[in-house]
């Protein structure tokens, strides 16, 4: 078990941090994730937006 823990650190010293295609990559998969889902983000903001400003219409009323 300690061999499995020292070879995780060996590794984890060894990488010199993210290069830039890993960067455009993630990136690339979140925007595709956003795309995908953006009716439901829309709708989702949206909805949390109305419950708040009626929120604030009982507060201020």
């Amino acid at each position: 078990m300690k061999k499995l823990g020292q070879a995780v650190k060996a590794f984890w010293k060894k990488e010199d941090g993210l290069g830039t295609l890993e960067i455009i990559l993630i990136i690339a998969v979140v925007i595709i994730i956003a795309l995908l889902f953006k009716d439901w983000i829309v709708e989702l903001i949206e909805r949390l937006m109305g419950k708040a400003d009626d929120e604030a219409d009982k507060i201020f009323s």
